[in-house]
């Protein structure tokens, strides 16, 4: 039965760690875009959440943000540097451990954020700290001007 359920757990990681290289290039492109517009949708929800002193309905939000930026981190296979209108430069995947930090710590900060605001003064600085002060860094470094 051990061996069983250890076959099962291998597979299982084996699965999810190939889902997104199963996917086709247009669909990989296609699908980070689409959870980087998710998660800037849900930045401007959660402005607007705070806003209104409304923290408890804000974090859920604030943990499918940091949920994102970790499924993020397989969306950028070498086959996908060009086509199907991607923003993406070709320094995410020049400085790939730089890039890949960066959307491991907005992770780690959406959830910073989640804890944080219960007990700040300044919910507007908290917010620009952990959240809009990432996705400025990747902006900046990792994305096309548009």
């Amino acid at each position: 039965m051990k061996k069983f359920k250890l076959i099962i757990i291998a597979l299982t990681f084996v699965l999810n760690s190939t889902f997104v290289y199963a996917q086709s290039v247009e669909e990989i492109i296609k699908g980070r875009k689409a959870m980087f517009s998710e998660n800037y949708q849900n930045g401007k929800k959660i402005s607007i959440l705070l806003k209104s002193g409304k923290k408890e309905e804000a974090k859920p939000i604030m943990k499918k943000m940091s949920e994102n930026y970790k499924k993020l981190l397989d969306y950028f296979p070498e086959n996908t540097k060009e086509g199907f209108k991607t923003e993406a430069l070709p320094s995410i995947w020049e400085n790939k451990d730089e890039f890949n930090a960066l959307m491991q710590k907005a992770s780690d900060d959406m959830l910073k954020l989640a804890k944080a605001i219960d007990t700040a003064d300044d919910l507007r600085g908290i917010q620009k700290e952990l959240m809009w002060s990432n996705c400025s860094a990747c902006h900046n470094r990792f994305r096309a001007p548009h």
